[in-house]
């Protein structure tokens, strides 16, 4: 394979994804800018790092982490 083969597949492969993002970036509500739903995405292929037991707890969770 050449380098110029090599340069459009990846520059196809580039245009592709972002395709994908933009479809997957669509919603009733409207369109959702595709940094945000990279990150949304990455987010929610990572480990959880805490498991609450109710809504206390989770609120409990955010009341110390905002006043840190």
């Amino acid at each position: 394979m050449s380098v110029t083969s090599l340069t459009s597949l990846k520059q196809e492969v580039r245009m592709l994804r972002s395709f994908a993002v933009s479809i997957v970036g669509k919603d009733t509500e409207g369109v959702y800018r595709p940094p945000f739903v990279r990150d949304v995405l990455r987010a929610a292929q990572m480990q959880p790092n805490r498991r609450f037991t109710g809504a206390a707890d989770f609120l409990a969770g955010l009341s110390k982490r905002t006043h840190v």
